[in-house]
């Protein structure tokens, strides 16, 4: 392995920073506190920087030797709406926030690279180092893209680090094309006519309008999607009634449409609002559809894979790329980015045996012993292609 022994070094360190963010997380668009802490460590480096973008977004810029190639290196900081259900020294000291998805590693893997960045001035062109807020379901990476993130800050190519308990440690994996899916949510009314479960004949029944659409929504994958492409459509709340003897006038349900095809997606949305309807009204009820597009998916450039590709075998070893591993199903929205520049979404092993448990688990936490490997992998993307 080839990890930059003056970051290994700052080992403990570096531990101590991802620990003291995650006993402080900050939900999307709060990250005040957190951004602060990336300004303190990049004026450490002497590293200029800029705040404020999507609200509590920082990005510092690294110059390089003489050189026209400028590259961009996001990181999230933002942590989950869920309380930590596991009891490390550094647990969560706000109740209902939690670092569930290791941002607080990537903000100090970034972190890490930057300052040694700064200090060895090693490569060619400027190095924009972006601390991202709100990845959790808020699209903050659409919103720094819409306030002038590379208008202000020309990236001619990005890169993100997120790390993956699937993959073991020290491996890697990088793909060209779809890597994530797109992520839209739903939300259904449906409209009956209530009244007493005695007499359910002077009733539409809005709960078994609701289970009839709730059934019929998962033909659209099972039998109107190629089943050699992939699509997920899952419903995750549904709600009717009050209590045991009236036959509710409302039923509501809600969930998530995923897809890593946009025709897939778009047909999937068609079809959404053509079964909704129809079964509503051949129950002699009514429904109301809000149907929103959140992030795409998210599609790795070709070239910018492969450079990715060599900087991982460079840190990590010849056999360190995880290449049987698919594509996945969740989303990020480093997708918007990456509809504006070419780059690539690098997943970073943290496996570390039975025990490991998923992103968004209540008992997750991010492991502290690849930050050197992850911010070895960020400085070896800056030798030139």
């Amino acid at each position: 392995m080839a990890i930059i022994q003056p970051i290994a070094a700052r080992q403990e360190e570096l531990t101590q920073w991802r620990q003291h963010l995650h006993a402080h997380p900050e939900i999307g668009f709060e990250e005040v506190e957190t951004a602060r802490f990336v300004a303190e460590r990049l004026t450490e480096a002497g590293i200029p920087f800029h705040s404020g973008l999507a609200r509590t977004g920082v990005v510092g810029v690294i110059e390089g030797r003489p050189g026209p190639r400028n590259i961009g290196f996001r990181a999230d900081m933002d942590a989950l709406p869920m309380t930590e259900a596991g009891t490390p020294a550094w647990r969560s000291t706000i109740d209902g926030k939690f670092h569930g998805c290791g941002h607080d590693g990537h903000t100090v893997m970034l972190l890490a690279a930057a300052q040694h960045l700064a200090h060895t001035r090693d490569f060619d062109g400027t190095v924009f180092a972006i601390f991202q807020p709100a990845e959790e379901g808020l699209g903050g990476g659409r919103v720094m893209v819409e306030d002038g993130l590379f208008e202000r800050f020309p990236c001619d190519e990005i890169y993100a680090l997120h790390n993956m308990p699937l993959i073991p440690k020290g491996q890697a994996s990088v793909r060209a094309g779809a890597a994530l899916a797109s992520f839209d949510l739903f939300d259904v009314t449906i409209h009956g006519k209530g009244g007493h479960a005695a007499m359910p004949h002077k009733t539409v029944d809005a709960g078994l309008v609701m289970a009839y659409a709730a059934t019929a929504l998962q033909a659209l994958i099972a039998r109107e999607t190629d089943p050699l492409t992939s699509a997920v459509l899952s419903i995750t709340q549904m709600h009717v009634g009050t209590t045991h003897n009236v036959i509710a006038s409302e039923a509501s349900l809600q969930g998530t449409v995923r897809a890593l095809d946009s025709d897939v997606r778009a047909r999937i949305e068609e079809g959404f609002h053509r079964v909704i309807e129809h079964v509503a009204q051949a129950h002699r009820a009514t429904a109301s559809i809000a149907y929103k597009r959140e992030y795409p998916a998210l599609v790795n450039d070709r070239a910018a894979a492969k450079h990715a590709e060599h900087a991982i075998t460079k840190v990590l070893g010849a056999s360190s790329i995880a290449s049987g591993f698919p594509p996945l199903m969740a989303a990020d929205d480093f997708a918007f980015m990456l509809q504006a520049r070419p780059g690539a979404y690098i997943l970073l092993g943290q496996g570390n045996g039975p025990d490991t448990r998923m992103v968004h688990h209540p008992e997750y936490d991010f492991l502290d012993d690849v930050i050197p490997l992850g911010a070895s992998i960020l400085v070896a993307l800056t030798a030139s292609t």
